[in-house]
């Protein structure tokens, strides 16, 4: 009986992340990735995500002191971390991202600074979300299929 219940708060939590526009139908297909021989798979890509995401950021914001306007270069180091944001599902960094992108093709340093700084944010709150929703799982026990939010 609890480990139903915990199902159908981790089921709602990841609902709420795709409501809310954190995360669109890639992750979904991350999950789908899952079997009996990995059934962890997705708790562990989204690790690594995190993890690389992390050192992006930081190569980010090197990039943008120590090479002030040089926007060719920012925005090369900010198609790596769009690519990582894409493979994962999370939609709200990757638009994020793409606002960051278009910042550097119009040259406009502060419009960097205000997407990189929402980059961030977007990125700590996902990872304490994502946290939160696989701990859910871990406490809930395997799965028998990964769902889609709202039955798709």
């Amino acid at each position: 009986m609890e480990y139903a219940n915990l199902r159908r708060q981790a089921a709602s939590l990841k609902r709420s992340l795709f409501d809310q526009g954190y995360l669109d139908e890639q992750f979904c297909q991350v999950e789908d990735l899952q079997d009996e021989a990995s059934p962890n798979f997705a708790e562990e890509v989204v690790s690594l995500f995190f993890k690389d995401s992390a050192r992006l950021v930081t190569n980010i914001e090197q990039a943008m002191e120590k090479y002030p306007g040089d926007f060719n270069r920012w925005d090369a180091h900010m198609q790596q971390l769009k690519g990582s944001c894409f493979s994962i599902g999370a939609a709200k960094m990757n638009n994020e991202c793409t606002s960051f992108r278009n910042s550097c093709g119009e040259e406009n340093a502060e419009g960097c600074r205000r997407s990189f700084q929402k980059v961030k944010r977007e990125h700590a709150i996902l990872r304490q979300k994502l946290e939160s929703y696989f701990q859910l799982l871990r406490q809930a026990g395997p799965a028998r299929t990964a769902t889609r939010p709202g039955g798709k």
